[in-house]
């Protein structure tokens, strides 16, 4: 099942922070997609491949969210 990455659209770190989608992007040198996001009234940009990756289980064991972020709302 594909995760849409939606304007607007919620999503939780698996720290425990929330934040909120503005856009995607691509970088105009080699196209690479980045997910534009509002946390606590900055804005930050994460690889999309990281955003949408899974939570390394190894490094932190007591996490049980399966993705870094997960959609909420």
């Amino acid at each position: 099942m594909e995760r849409i990455i939606e304007e607007g659209s919620k999503w939780l770190h698996f720290k425990g922070i929330e934040i909120e989608v503005i856009t995607v992007g691509k970088d105009v040198d080699n196209l690479e997609e980045f997910v534009v996001y509002k946390h606590n009234g900055e804005t930050w940009i994460r690889k999309k491949s990281e955003f949408l990756s899974e939570v390394d289980h190894n490094k932190y064991p007591d996490v049980e969210q399966k993705y870094r972020f997960e959609r909420i709302g």
